[in-house]
């Protein structure tokens, strides 16, 4: 597993589809079902550490993209 892509594909295993229209609201999503599926014992701790690895890496460049672009289009602005 490395992409966020291959988390949905675990999560839709389990018959969980997330797509909210918000990348963000989506990871944050699938981290919950990741706790979920990981607290019922349904994957293992592997994987269930590698996925929410995943999900936060990408939330974090999502993030930081977005400040990046608030920055740049306030520095135009000026």
């Amino acid at each position: 597993m490395k992409t966020v892509y291959d988390v949905q594909q675990l999560l839709k295993k389990f018959g969980t589809f997330v797509y909210t229209g918000d990348r963000i609201g989506d990871l944050e999503l699938m981290e919950m079902d990741i706790d979920e599926l990981y607290q019922m014992e349904f994957i293992q701790t592997e994987v269930f550490q590698l996925a929410k690895l995943i999900l936060r890496k990408e939330k974090r460049q999502l993030q930081e993209t977005k400040r990046r672009l608030y920055t740049w289009q306030i520095t135009l602005s000026e």
